[in-house]
């Protein structure tokens, strides 16, 4: 149940990490623009802290 929560958490981190890259570079799916580039910087910075924790969560996990 852990290693499978740790595994979901990752995958979410990376699919926001996605997200938020290609809102940031392509203006896709949000229209990134003026002020919401810092969302997506801000978005993406949470991405990374999410997936660094779950990693290292899952490290302790195994």
């Amino acid at each position: 149940m852990d290693k499978k929560l740790c595994i979901a958490s990752m995958a979410v981190a990376g699919v926001m990490l996605v997200v938020f890259l290609l809102d940031l570079i392509l203006g896709f799916p949000f229209g990134g623009s003026g002020p919401f580039v810092w969302i997506d910087i801000i978005g993406m910075i949470c991405s990374v802290v999410l997936l660094y924790m779950a990693f290292h969560a899952w490290r302790e996990v195994r």
